[in-house]
């Protein structure tokens, strides 16, 4: 199986930009870029912060920008999101809660897309009616399952990314543990960093985003952190034994080359390129 992570498009009207780059550029640079290099993709799916500021136009595009790819599309929102202006452009993606969340079929095992907004704030949530579908739903599932949401589930140890975690984390780290054996793997954005740990030995994995790129700033107490880092999405190979994640900075402007073989014999001070 191969799935393709885009995360933080964070659309805008066009020609606007976020930290001097196009939001809406760098998503059809990604869309290019990974389908291109990737034609056997089984899917795609986009992790959250759609829009910037939730403008209901940014849904229209990716809506039209979406139809026309030939690969299913999976979407979850994020706090720069507005769940309701969403739903009215995509109304089919909300669940019998009005959630934006979902059980899809993937070639190996199932995929559950987690809808962690919450009004007026950056932070993460994930009430009771939320975690109850969650833990309903990875009891009736088959195996294993593929977890998708925005926010980090777990502290990264910056400060102020911290702050706007996902707050219900306990909650939903208990449900995780209870389900461990089956969840094969989380993946997340919102922190415009590549992130990997494990949550109750689940691991989880997030790429920079297709936008604008964050910075690990460790002793910054009270802003986040900018930087002019590729923009990256994530492609994700996996199998009935392992998975495998990569984060592909296609906005990386170098050259790309090509240094010698594979096989030992070849290695050699005269032949190989260093």
């Amino acid at each position: 199986m191969k799935l393709l992570q885009l995360t933080d498009i964070h659309l805008t009207k066009p020609g606007e930009t976020i930290g001097g780059r196009e939001p809406n550029q760098n998503l059809q640079a990604a869309l290019t870029h990974a389908l291109s290099h990737h034609p056997d993709a089984d899917g795609l799916m986009i992790t959250g912060d759609l829009s910037d500021w939730g403008d209901k136009a940014d849904y229209e595009r990716l809506k039209d920008t979406l139809n026309g790819l030939d690969l299913p599309v999976h979407l979850c929102i994020g706090n720069h999101d507005e769940r309701d202006v969403f739903l009215s452009v995509f109304p089919d993606k909300a669940d019998d809660n009005g959630f934006v969340q979902a059980v899809v079929d993937l070639p190996v095992g199932t995929g559950l897309l987690l809808d962690t907004w919450g009004p007026d704030s950056h932070a993460g949530f994930y009430c009771e009616t939320r975690q109850s579908w969650l833990d309903d739903t990875l009891s009736e599932v088959v195996g294993p399952v593929f977890l998708f949401m925005h926010h980090n589930p777990v502290p990264i140890g910056i400060a102020p990314m911290d702050k706007i975690m996902l707050q219900d984390a306990d909650a939903f780290g208990q449900i995780v543990e209870k389900h461990a054996t089956k969840i094969r793997h989380i993946f997340h954005g919102h922190c415009h960093l590549p992130l990997s740990g494990s949550l109750y030995g689940v691991p989880f994995s997030a790429p920079r985003g297709t936008n604008h790129a964050g910075w690990p700033d460790f002793g910054n107490e009270g802003n986040l952190s900018a930087s002019d880092l590729p923009e990256s999405y994530a492609v994700i190979l996996a199998d009935e034994s392992s998975v495998m994640v990569h984060m592909v900075e296609y906005g990386y402007q170098g050259e790309i080359r090509r240094e010698g073989s594979p096989d030992y014999a070849d290695w050699n001070r005269l032949t190989m390129v260093r």
